[in-house]
């Protein structure tokens, strides 16, 4: 009888920390679609992150995958207007200005 209870139990608290890279990425303001598992291949290619911390993003990154499949026609429709993601447009916008035009010498005092 206590299996049958802890089975459902058990599997309802791995569905929740399920897919965990889509739901931060999401809620963090990330464009375009499948953020979260984008978020995961960098972290797995980064070798500043530890072994432990790759071993989880390696497990959740199907899951992940799935959950940003499912919020994809959310991706697809979302503009996401917040200050930071305008400055960050504007500054690449005035990098890529900067590599063909470059900005002019300080003269000297």
């Amino acid at each position: 009888m206590k299996i049958l209870i802890l089975l459902p139990v058990l599997y309802s608290g791995m569905m929740a920390l399920t897919g965990c890279s889509s739901v931060m990425s999401h809620t963090g303001g990330k464009e375009g679609t499948y953020p979260g598992t984008r978020a995961s291949a960098e972290m797995l290619g980064d070798e500043a992150t530890g072994w432990g911390t790759k071993s989880l993003v390696a497990l959740d990154m199907p899951l992940t995958a799935v959950a940003d499949t499912l919020l994809l026609p959310w991706d697809l429709f979302r503009k996401d207007n917040t200050v930071r993601t305008r400055v960050e447009k504007s500054e690449k916008e005035t990098q890529a200005m900067n590599a063909i035009i470059p900005p002019a010498a300080m003269p000297a005092p």
